[in-house]
């Protein structure tokens, strides 16, 4: 299983501004050099279009990672497919995959936030159309550099040369959800891996659409080696585990609350919800290295997943902190991690 981080980039509230927004950048490149020195296996950057947020354009950052890094892979987290253009995202992809020989790859989705629609003069009558196009005219550039399209939301396409091509033949593109049937009908259906936000509930009830997801893409009669599973989720972990808890709460406390708004009062979580969320069968990755590995063991018995991202800089968590925890993924975590992952594949494909 590969083992991964994201941000978004999101700044502590009641600070705004350059001078935060040059020192968050800053510590995310950081903890992208820390995450390829302790080998994790990939680094994901996402897109707001909001003050209170540091990226806008994850392609600068992953350009400025890709000048640092020698091993780890690089990826939108998620690209917001919907109000960009589908040619020069893929320009920008295969510029960054060529500066990083062959580490680039896209997350896209259609957005859960909705800023960058009328930012870029979208309407977010067209949210689904907008998508299903966009996304079909992404797939049909990278398989080939020469492209005649009609659609319409952009104008039409003849014969245009897509430049410049990548490093590697077909970098990935994934698409990035969270949880509906049509979206892994989709993914199945378009070839592509599919990556699930795992925020809140119970994992369990992404089972269902996992399994749609697989099925739908085989009944397309896909290369079944492009079929893969992602998964991403908030996470904190220190050695020990009230500590972890007790660390992580105010901030993950004031990120949700911050983000996802319930009216005027904002979005409450109370102690007992952020324990209930950090249960062992709850969405919420928080604890001591043996509870995360023992976390992720679960979901890859219900999943068979191919690879975990991890949200861990969220809600102004001292960068300090961050730093400690990729420490403690990469020597306790995911040793033990693909220790176990493998040892189920070998068994598995012995059966």
């Amino acid at each position: 299983m590969e083992i991964g981080l994201y941000t978004f980039g999101d700044l502590p509230l009641g600070s705004r501004g350059p001078a935060a927004s040059s020192r968050r950048l800053s510590e995310i490149i950081e903890a992208a050099k820390l995450a390829d020195q302790a080998g994790l296996s990939v680094f994901g950057i996402g897109e707001h279009h909001r003050l209170d947020y540091a990226i806008s354009v994850p392609v600068a950052v992953m350009g400025a990672i890709a000048a640092v890094t020698k091993n780890i892979r690089i990826t939108t987290a998620v690209t917001i497919l919907s109000s960009s253009d589908p040619v020069r995202i893929f320009e920008e992809l295969a510029t960054i995959d060529l500066l990083s020989a062959g580490r680039g790859e896209l997350t896209v989705g259609r957005g859960a936030f909705i800023e960058s629609f009328p930012l870029f003069g979208y309407d977010l009558s067209d949210y689904d159309a907008l998508y299903e196009e966009k996304l079909a005219l992404l797939l049909k550039i990278a398989a080939s550099d020469k492209v005649t399209w009609r659609g319409r939301f952009r104008p039409a396409l003849d014969t245009a040369e897509i430049a410049p091509r990548p490093y590697a033949d077909r970098p990935p593109i994934w698409v990035g959800a969270g949880g509906t049937p049509e979206s892994a009908v989709r993914a199945g259906k378009a070839g592509v891996p599919l990556n699930l936000a795992n925020i809140g509930g119970e994992p369990a009830r992404f089972r269902p659409f996992i399994d749609l997801y697989r099925r739908s893409f085989r009944d397309a009669r896909h290369d079944p080696t492009g079929m893969k599973v992602g998964i991403s989720s908030h996470l904190h972990v220190q050695k020990d585990s009230q500590n972890a808890r007790d660390e992580f709460y105010p901030h993950y406390a004031s990120y949700i609350g911050h983000n996802l708004p319930n009216g005027d009062n904002g979005w409450k979580v109370s102690r007992a919800d952020y324990e209930r969320l950090a249960s062992p069968k709850g969405a919420l990755f928080v604890g001591s290295p043996q509870e995360i590995v023992d976390k992720i063991l679960y979901e890859y018995e219900m999943f068979n997943h191919d690879r975990f991202m991890a949200q861990i800089d969220i809600g102004g968590l001292p960068f300090a902190k961050v730093a400690r925890a990729i420490e403690l993924l990469a020597t306790e975590v995911i040793p033990a991690v693909r220790k176990a992952t493998n040892a189920s594949s070998v068994i598995s494909h012995g059966r």
